[in-house]
Protein backbone atom coordinates (compact mmCIF):
# COMPACT_ATOMS: atom_id res chain seq x y z
CA UNK A 1 0.00 0.00 0.00
CA UNK A 2 1.49 3.33 -1.02
CA UNK A 3 1.61 6.46 1.07
CA UNK A 4 -0.38 9.48 -0.11
CA UNK A 5 1.71 12.28 -1.63
CA UNK A 6 1.22 15.85 -0.38
CA UNK A 7 2.74 18.71 -2.40
CA UNK A 8 3.44 22.16 -0.98
CA UNK A 9 2.84 24.77 -3.70
CA UNK A 10 3.20 28.55 -3.55
CA UNK A 11 5.13 31.64 -4.62
CA UNK A 12 8.80 32.02 -3.72
CA UNK A 13 9.42 33.19 -0.17
CA UNK A 14 6.03 32.26 1.24
CA UNK A 15 7.68 29.70 3.51
CA UNK A 16 7.36 26.43 1.58
CA UNK A 17 10.74 25.10 2.63
CA UNK A 18 10.20 26.15 6.25
CA UNK A 19 6.91 24.26 6.34
CA UNK A 20 8.49 21.29 4.55
CA UNK A 21 11.33 21.06 7.07
CA UNK A 22 8.88 21.47 9.95
CA UNK A 23 6.75 18.57 8.71
CA UNK A 24 9.80 16.45 7.90
CA UNK A 25 11.18 16.98 11.41
CA UNK A 26 14.30 14.96 12.09
CA UNK A 27 13.56 12.44 9.36
CA UNK A 28 15.15 14.52 6.63
CA UNK A 29 18.59 14.35 8.25
CA UNK A 30 18.40 10.60 8.87
CA UNK A 31 18.34 9.72 5.19
CA UNK A 32 21.28 11.92 4.19
CA UNK A 33 23.74 9.14 5.05
CA UNK A 34 22.04 6.55 2.85
CA UNK A 35 24.34 5.71 -0.06
CA UNK A 36 23.10 6.88 -3.42
CA UNK A 37 20.62 9.39 -2.04
CA UNK A 38 21.09 13.05 -2.86
CA UNK A 39 21.28 15.55 -0.04
CA UNK A 40 19.29 18.02 -2.08
CA UNK A 41 16.03 16.37 -1.14
CA UNK A 42 12.67 17.61 -2.28
CA UNK A 43 10.65 14.88 -0.59
CA UNK A 44 10.49 13.43 2.91
CA UNK A 45 8.29 11.17 5.01
CA UNK A 46 5.90 12.57 7.59
CA UNK A 47 3.16 11.30 9.87
CA UNK A 48 0.08 12.74 11.53
CA UNK A 49 -2.35 10.79 13.74
CA UNK A 50 -1.12 7.43 12.39
CA UNK A 51 -1.39 8.64 8.79
CA UNK A 52 1.96 8.27 7.00
CA UNK A 53 2.52 10.32 3.88
CA UNK A 54 5.21 11.69 1.55
CA UNK A 55 5.62 15.45 1.31
CA UNK A 56 7.07 17.29 -1.70
CA UNK A 57 8.71 20.71 -1.51
CA UNK A 58 8.37 22.61 -4.79
CA UNK A 59 10.55 25.42 -3.49
CA UNK A 60 13.78 24.22 -5.09
CA UNK A 61 12.67 24.58 -8.71
CA UNK A 62 14.32 27.34 -10.69
CA UNK A 63 13.79 26.64 -14.42
CA UNK A 64 16.54 28.04 -16.60
CA UNK A 65 14.46 30.92 -17.89
CA UNK A 66 14.49 34.71 -17.90
CA UNK A 67 10.70 34.80 -17.83
CA UNK A 68 8.66 36.21 -15.00
CA UNK A 69 8.15 34.43 -11.69
CA UNK A 70 4.59 33.61 -12.66
CA UNK A 71 5.75 31.28 -15.45
CA UNK A 72 8.18 29.65 -13.07
CA UNK A 73 5.40 29.14 -10.52
CA UNK A 74 3.05 27.74 -13.12
CA UNK A 75 5.55 25.00 -14.01
CA UNK A 76 6.05 24.16 -10.32
CA UNK A 77 2.33 23.88 -9.75
CA UNK A 78 1.76 21.76 -12.86
CA UNK A 79 4.31 19.17 -11.80
CA UNK A 80 3.05 19.09 -8.22
CA UNK A 81 -0.54 18.73 -9.39
CA UNK A 82 0.38 15.80 -11.66
CA UNK A 83 2.19 14.01 -8.85
CA UNK A 84 0.28 14.72 -5.64
CA UNK A 85 -2.84 13.29 -4.03
CA UNK A 86 -3.40 16.39 -1.87
CA UNK A 87 -2.02 19.90 -2.43
CA UNK A 88 -1.16 22.43 0.27
CA UNK A 89 -1.42 25.86 -1.37
CA UNK A 90 0.69 28.18 0.75
CA UNK A 91 0.18 31.96 0.70
CA UNK A 92 1.74 34.77 2.76
CA UNK A 93 -0.37 36.92 5.10
CA UNK A 94 2.36 39.59 5.18
CA UNK A 95 2.33 40.13 1.41
CA UNK A 96 -1.41 39.64 1.07
CA UNK A 97 -3.25 38.29 -1.95
CA UNK A 98 -1.33 38.70 -5.25
CA UNK A 99 -2.10 38.18 -8.93
CA UNK A 100 0.29 35.24 -8.94
CA UNK A 101 -1.71 33.60 -6.13
CA UNK A 102 -4.84 33.95 -8.27
CA UNK A 103 -3.12 32.38 -11.29
CA UNK A 104 -2.03 29.34 -9.29
CA UNK A 105 -5.45 29.04 -7.64
CA UNK A 106 -7.08 28.88 -11.09
CA UNK A 107 -4.74 26.08 -12.10
CA UNK A 108 -5.33 24.13 -8.91
CA UNK A 109 -9.08 24.49 -9.20
CA UNK A 110 -9.02 22.99 -12.70
CA UNK A 111 -6.98 20.03 -11.48
CA UNK A 112 -9.88 18.71 -9.39
CA UNK A 113 -7.34 17.56 -6.81
CA UNK A 114 -8.03 18.25 -3.12
CA UNK A 115 -6.48 21.62 -2.21
CA UNK A 116 -5.91 22.86 1.34
CA UNK A 117 -5.46 26.65 1.39
CA UNK A 118 -2.94 27.62 4.08
CA UNK A 119 -2.04 31.20 5.08
CA UNK A 120 1.51 31.30 6.47
CA UNK A 121 3.36 33.79 8.72
CA UNK A 122 0.33 34.39 10.97
CA UNK A 123 2.60 34.81 13.98
CA UNK A 124 -0.11 36.40 16.16
CA UNK A 125 -3.31 34.43 15.73
CA UNK A 126 -5.61 37.00 17.33
CA UNK A 127 -3.94 40.15 15.97
CA UNK A 128 -3.54 38.94 12.36
CA UNK A 129 -6.58 36.67 12.09
CA UNK A 130 -8.67 39.28 10.26
CA UNK A 131 -6.00 39.55 7.56
CA UNK A 132 -6.69 36.04 6.29
CA UNK A 133 -10.21 36.84 5.05
CA UNK A 134 -9.06 38.30 1.72
CA UNK A 135 -7.83 34.83 0.74
CA UNK A 136 -11.45 33.63 0.54
CA UNK A 137 -11.36 35.41 -2.84
CA UNK A 138 -9.25 32.54 -4.20
CA UNK A 139 -12.32 30.31 -4.13
CA UNK A 140 -10.53 27.38 -2.52
CA UNK A 141 -12.51 27.13 0.69
CA UNK A 142 -11.61 28.18 4.21
CA UNK A 143 -8.05 29.52 4.61
CA UNK A 144 -6.18 27.89 7.51
CA UNK A 145 -3.85 30.28 9.40
CA UNK A 146 -0.45 28.93 10.44
CA UNK A 147 3.05 30.00 11.33
CA UNK A 148 5.53 27.45 10.02
CA UNK A 149 8.38 29.06 11.93
CA UNK A 150 6.70 29.32 15.35
CA UNK A 151 5.05 26.69 14.85
CA UNK A 152 1.37 27.54 15.19
CA UNK A 153 -1.75 26.03 13.61
CA UNK A 154 -0.01 23.02 12.06
CA UNK A 155 -2.34 20.56 13.78
CA UNK A 156 -5.45 22.17 12.28
CA UNK A 157 -3.77 22.18 8.87
CA UNK A 158 -2.79 18.50 9.05
CA UNK A 159 -6.26 17.53 10.28
CA UNK A 160 -7.63 19.01 7.07
CA UNK A 161 -4.94 17.39 4.89
CA UNK A 162 -5.52 13.85 6.18
CA UNK A 163 -9.28 14.17 5.66
CA UNK A 164 -8.55 13.89 1.94
CA UNK A 165 -6.57 10.64 2.24
CA UNK A 166 -8.38 7.49 1.07
CA UNK A 167 -9.65 5.45 4.02
CA UNK A 168 -8.15 2.38 2.41
CA UNK A 169 -6.48 1.67 -0.87
CA UNK A 170 -8.75 0.25 -3.53
CA UNK A 171 -7.02 -2.67 -5.20
CA UNK A 172 -8.11 -5.37 -7.60
CA UNK A 173 -5.05 -7.45 -6.75
CA UNK A 174 -4.71 -10.11 -4.08
CA UNK A 175 -1.68 -11.01 -2.02
CA UNK A 176 -0.54 -13.55 -4.60
CA UNK A 177 -0.02 -10.83 -7.22
CA UNK A 178 3.62 -9.72 -7.30
CA UNK A 179 3.77 -5.94 -7.75
CA UNK A 180 6.84 -4.92 -9.74
CA UNK A 181 8.02 -1.33 -10.25
CA UNK A 182 10.18 -0.87 -13.35
CA UNK A 183 12.40 2.04 -12.33
CA UNK A 184 15.25 3.95 -13.93
CA UNK A 185 16.16 7.10 -15.79
CA UNK A 186 13.98 8.40 -18.64
CA UNK A 187 14.64 6.63 -21.97
CA UNK A 188 16.37 3.66 -20.38
CA UNK A 189 13.80 1.27 -21.87
CA UNK A 190 11.17 0.85 -19.13
CA UNK A 191 8.16 1.01 -21.44
CA UNK A 192 9.95 -1.08 -24.08
CA UNK A 193 10.45 -3.82 -21.51
CA UNK A 194 6.74 -3.78 -20.60
CA UNK A 195 5.79 -3.91 -24.28
CA UNK A 196 8.12 -6.82 -24.95
CA UNK A 197 6.59 -8.73 -22.05
CA UNK A 198 3.10 -8.09 -23.41
CA UNK A 199 3.99 -8.89 -27.00
CA UNK A 200 5.85 -12.13 -26.48
CA UNK A 201 4.06 -13.78 -23.61
CA UNK A 202 0.52 -13.26 -24.95
CA UNK A 203 -0.70 -12.38 -21.50
CA UNK A 204 -4.01 -11.31 -20.03
CA UNK A 205 -3.82 -7.51 -19.98
CA UNK A 206 -6.12 -4.70 -18.94
CA UNK A 207 -4.99 -1.08 -18.78
CA UNK A 208 -5.87 0.80 -15.63
CA UNK A 209 -5.93 4.53 -16.44
CA UNK A 210 -6.24 7.48 -14.15
CA UNK A 211 -3.52 6.87 -11.59
CA UNK A 212 -2.47 10.02 -9.79
CA UNK A 213 1.20 9.13 -9.91
CA UNK A 214 1.83 9.27 -13.66
CA UNK A 215 2.56 5.55 -13.77
CA UNK A 216 0.94 2.88 -15.90
CA UNK A 217 -0.34 -0.30 -14.22
CA UNK A 218 -0.16 -3.43 -16.37
CA UNK A 219 -1.54 -6.69 -14.91
CA UNK A 220 0.17 -9.74 -16.41
CA UNK A 221 -0.63 -13.44 -16.00
CA UNK A 222 1.93 -16.03 -17.10
CA UNK A 223 0.94 -19.60 -16.32
CA UNK A 224 -0.10 -19.65 -12.68
CA UNK A 225 1.87 -16.50 -11.79
CA UNK A 226 0.24 -13.08 -11.57
CA UNK A 227 2.23 -9.85 -11.78
CA UNK A 228 1.37 -6.17 -11.70
CA UNK A 229 3.97 -4.11 -13.57
CA UNK A 230 4.18 -0.44 -12.67
CA UNK A 231 5.88 1.50 -15.46
CA UNK A 232 7.22 4.72 -13.96
CA UNK A 233 6.89 7.08 -16.90
CA UNK A 234 9.57 9.75 -17.25
CA UNK A 235 8.66 13.41 -17.33
CA UNK A 236 6.90 14.57 -20.46
CA UNK A 237 8.96 17.63 -21.37
CA UNK A 238 8.27 19.81 -24.39
CA UNK A 239 11.38 21.95 -24.10
CA UNK A 240 13.63 19.67 -22.09
CA UNK A 241 13.48 21.71 -18.91
CA UNK A 242 16.70 21.26 -17.02
CA UNK A 243 18.14 19.71 -13.88
CA UNK A 244 15.76 20.95 -11.18
CA UNK A 245 12.67 19.72 -12.99
CA UNK A 246 14.34 16.33 -13.39
CA UNK A 247 14.11 15.83 -9.64
CA UNK A 248 10.38 15.34 -9.99
CA UNK A 249 10.82 12.12 -11.95
CA UNK A 250 12.45 10.82 -8.76
CA UNK A 251 9.35 11.79 -6.78
CA UNK A 252 7.24 9.70 -9.14
CA UNK A 253 9.70 6.86 -8.72
CA UNK A 254 9.29 7.07 -4.94
CA UNK A 255 5.54 6.74 -5.38
CA UNK A 256 5.84 3.69 -7.66
CA UNK A 257 8.36 2.02 -5.34
CA UNK A 258 6.01 2.54 -2.39
CA UNK A 259 3.33 0.54 -4.19
CA UNK A 260 5.64 -2.29 -5.26
CA UNK A 261 6.98 -5.49 -3.72
CA UNK A 262 9.90 -5.73 -6.15
CA UNK A 263 11.87 -2.93 -7.84
CA UNK A 264 13.63 -3.69 -11.12
CA UNK A 265 16.26 -1.01 -11.76
CA UNK A 266 16.99 -0.67 -15.48
CA UNK A 267 20.44 0.59 -16.45
CA UNK A 268 21.35 1.65 -19.99
CA UNK A 269 24.27 -0.59 -21.04
CA UNK A 270 25.43 1.92 -23.64
CA UNK A 271 25.41 4.89 -21.27
CA UNK A 272 26.80 3.07 -18.25
CA UNK A 273 25.99 3.64 -14.58
CA UNK A 274 25.18 7.27 -13.77
CA UNK A 275 24.65 9.23 -10.57
CA UNK A 276 20.91 9.23 -11.19
CA UNK A 277 20.94 5.42 -11.35
CA UNK A 278 22.50 5.27 -7.89
CA UNK A 279 19.97 7.79 -6.54
CA UNK A 280 17.03 5.77 -7.84
CA UNK A 281 18.49 2.48 -6.56
CA UNK A 282 19.07 4.12 -3.19
CA UNK A 283 15.36 4.93 -2.92
CA UNK A 284 14.41 1.27 -3.37
CA UNK A 285 17.07 0.25 -0.83
CA UNK A 286 15.91 2.92 1.62
CA UNK A 287 12.30 1.74 1.30
CA UNK A 288 13.30 -1.87 2.04
CA UNK A 289 12.11 -3.28 -1.30
CA UNK A 290 13.28 -6.46 -2.97
CA UNK A 291 15.49 -5.36 -5.87
CA UNK A 292 16.99 -6.57 -9.13
CA UNK A 293 19.57 -4.69 -11.22
CA UNK A 294 18.85 -5.24 -14.93
CA UNK A 295 21.30 -3.94 -17.52
CA UNK A 296 19.24 -3.20 -20.64
CA UNK A 297 20.32 -2.82 -24.30
CA UNK A 298 22.95 -5.53 -23.78
CA UNK A 299 22.49 -6.56 -27.41
CA UNK A 300 23.90 -3.19 -28.52
CA UNK A 301 27.23 -3.64 -26.72
CA UNK A 302 30.35 -4.96 -28.44
CA UNK A 303 31.49 -7.74 -26.14
CA UNK A 304 34.48 -9.96 -25.45
CA UNK A 305 34.99 -12.55 -22.71
CA UNK A 306 35.74 -9.81 -20.15
CA UNK A 307 32.93 -7.33 -20.87
CA UNK A 308 30.33 -8.74 -18.46
CA UNK A 309 32.83 -9.14 -15.61
CA UNK A 310 33.95 -5.52 -16.01
CA UNK A 311 30.34 -4.37 -15.86
CA UNK A 312 29.64 -6.53 -12.81
CA UNK A 313 32.63 -5.02 -10.99
CA UNK A 314 31.38 -1.51 -11.79
CA UNK A 315 27.95 -2.42 -10.42
CA UNK A 316 29.56 -3.91 -7.32
CA UNK A 317 31.43 -0.66 -6.61
CA UNK A 318 28.64 1.82 -7.35
CA UNK A 319 25.85 -0.22 -5.74
CA UNK A 320 27.92 -1.58 -2.86
CA UNK A 321 25.12 -0.83 -0.37
CA UNK A 322 22.80 -3.31 -2.14
CA UNK A 323 25.10 -6.22 -2.91
CA UNK A 324 22.14 -8.51 -2.17
CA UNK A 325 20.46 -7.49 -5.48
CA UNK A 326 20.90 -10.06 -8.29
CA UNK A 327 22.08 -8.79 -11.66
CA UNK A 328 20.82 -9.71 -15.12
CA UNK A 329 21.82 -8.50 -18.59
CA UNK A 330 18.79 -8.15 -20.87
CA UNK A 331 17.50 -6.64 -24.09
CA UNK A 332 13.97 -5.24 -24.11
CA UNK A 333 14.33 -5.02 -27.90
CA UNK A 334 15.15 -8.68 -28.61
CA UNK A 335 13.70 -10.27 -25.48
CA UNK A 336 17.11 -11.59 -24.40
CA UNK A 337 16.93 -13.09 -20.86
CA UNK A 338 13.41 -11.73 -20.18
CA UNK A 339 12.41 -15.23 -19.00
CA UNK A 340 15.33 -15.21 -16.57
CA UNK A 341 14.18 -11.80 -15.28
CA UNK A 342 10.75 -13.26 -14.49
CA UNK A 343 12.33 -16.12 -12.55
CA UNK A 344 14.44 -13.63 -10.58
CA UNK A 345 11.36 -11.55 -9.74
CA UNK A 346 9.63 -14.62 -8.30
CA UNK A 347 12.70 -15.60 -6.24
CA UNK A 348 13.36 -12.18 -4.73
CA UNK A 349 9.65 -11.72 -3.96
CA UNK A 350 9.62 -15.02 -2.05
CA UNK A 351 12.78 -14.02 -0.14
CA UNK A 352 11.25 -10.64 0.66
CA UNK A 353 8.43 -12.48 2.48
CA UNK A 354 10.61 -15.19 4.02
CA UNK A 355 10.06 -15.83 7.75
CA UNK A 356 12.55 -17.83 9.85
CA UNK A 357 11.65 -19.42 13.19
CA UNK A 358 13.30 -18.02 16.31
CA UNK A 359 14.94 -21.37 17.04
CA UNK A 360 16.65 -21.58 13.65
CA UNK A 361 17.70 -17.92 13.83
CA UNK A 362 19.40 -18.38 17.17
CA UNK A 363 21.16 -21.56 16.08
CA UNK A 364 22.81 -19.48 13.36
CA UNK A 365 23.43 -16.57 15.76
CA UNK A 366 25.17 -18.71 18.41
CA UNK A 367 27.30 -20.44 15.79
CA UNK A 368 28.27 -17.03 14.38
CA UNK A 369 29.31 -15.82 17.85
CA UNK A 370 31.35 -18.97 18.39
CA UNK A 371 33.25 -18.36 15.14
CA UNK A 372 33.76 -14.63 15.79
CA UNK A 373 33.52 -13.25 19.30
CA UNK A 374 31.36 -10.13 19.82
CA UNK A 375 33.37 -6.89 20.14
CA UNK A 376 34.37 -5.21 23.38
CA UNK A 377 35.13 -1.62 24.34
CA UNK A 378 37.08 -0.41 27.39
CA UNK A 379 36.93 -3.83 28.97
CA UNK A 380 33.17 -4.30 28.47
CA UNK A 381 32.12 -6.98 26.00
CA UNK A 382 28.95 -7.07 23.95
CA UNK A 383 26.58 -9.84 24.98
CA UNK A 384 23.95 -10.96 22.50
CA UNK A 385 21.12 -12.84 24.23
CA UNK A 386 18.89 -13.79 21.32
CA UNK A 387 17.31 -12.66 18.06
CA UNK A 388 13.78 -12.87 16.68
CA UNK A 389 12.13 -11.93 13.38
CA UNK A 390 9.38 -9.36 13.81
CA UNK A 391 8.17 -8.71 10.24
CA UNK A 392 8.60 -9.42 6.53
CA UNK A 393 8.78 -7.23 3.40
CA UNK A 394 11.60 -6.70 4.20
CA UNK A 395 12.63 -9.36 6.74
CA UNK A 396 13.23 -7.44 9.97
CA UNK A 397 14.88 -8.69 13.14
CA UNK A 398 15.27 -7.57 16.74
CA UNK A 399 18.56 -8.46 18.47
CA UNK A 400 18.58 -8.26 22.27
CA UNK A 401 21.91 -7.20 23.79
CA UNK A 402 23.38 -5.94 27.07
CA UNK A 403 24.50 -2.57 25.64
CA UNK A 404 23.46 -1.08 22.27
CA UNK A 405 26.59 1.09 22.13
CA UNK A 406 28.78 -2.01 21.90
CA UNK A 407 27.04 -3.30 18.76
CA UNK A 408 29.41 -2.03 16.09
CA UNK A 409 28.14 -1.72 12.55
CA UNK A 410 30.78 -4.19 11.36
CA UNK A 411 29.52 -6.91 13.72
CA UNK A 412 25.91 -6.28 12.70
CA UNK A 413 27.00 -6.69 9.08
CA UNK A 414 28.82 -9.92 10.05
CA UNK A 415 25.58 -11.32 11.54
CA UNK A 416 23.69 -10.27 8.40
CA UNK A 417 26.20 -12.12 6.22
CA UNK A 418 25.83 -15.25 8.36
CA UNK A 419 22.03 -15.10 7.97
CA UNK A 420 22.39 -14.71 4.22
CA UNK A 421 24.79 -17.68 4.07
CA UNK A 422 22.31 -19.80 6.04
CA UNK A 423 18.96 -18.74 4.55
CA UNK A 424 19.74 -17.00 1.26
CA UNK A 425 17.63 -13.82 1.34
CA UNK A 426 18.80 -13.12 -2.20
CA UNK A 427 17.39 -9.88 -3.55
CA UNK A 428 16.05 -8.43 -0.30
CA UNK A 429 17.53 -6.01 2.24
CA UNK A 430 17.48 -7.08 5.88
CA UNK A 431 16.59 -4.66 8.68
CA UNK A 432 17.95 -4.96 12.22
CA UNK A 433 16.81 -3.30 15.43
CA UNK A 434 19.05 -3.47 18.47
CA UNK A 435 17.32 -3.56 21.88
CA UNK A 436 18.84 -3.64 25.36
CA UNK A 437 17.73 -6.42 27.67
CA UNK A 438 18.51 -5.59 31.28
CA UNK A 439 18.55 -7.46 34.56
CA UNK A 440 16.31 -10.52 34.75
CA UNK A 441 14.21 -9.70 31.71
Amino acid sequence: MSKPIVAIVGRPNVGKSTLFNRLAGERISIVEDTPGITRDRIYAESEWLNHKFTIIDTGGIEPNSDDIILKQMRRQAEIAVETADVIIFLVDVKQGLTDADNEVANMLRKSQKPVVLVVNKVDHMIKENMDIYEFYNLGLGDPIPISASQPLGLGDMLDEVVKHFPTQEVSDYDEDTIKVAIIGKPNVGKSSLINKILGEERVIVSDIPGTTRDAVDVPVTIGDDRFLFIDTAGLRRKNKIKEDIEKYSIVRTVSAIERADVAVLLIDAEEGITEQDTKIAGIAHERGKASIIAVNKWDAIEKDDKTMNKYLKDIEVKFSYMSYAPKVFISALTGQRITKLFEMIKVVSQNHSLRISTGLLNDVLYEAMAMKQPPSDKGKRLKIYYMTQVSVRPPSFVIFVNDKELMHFSYERYIENQLRDAFGFRGTPLHFMIREKRGKE
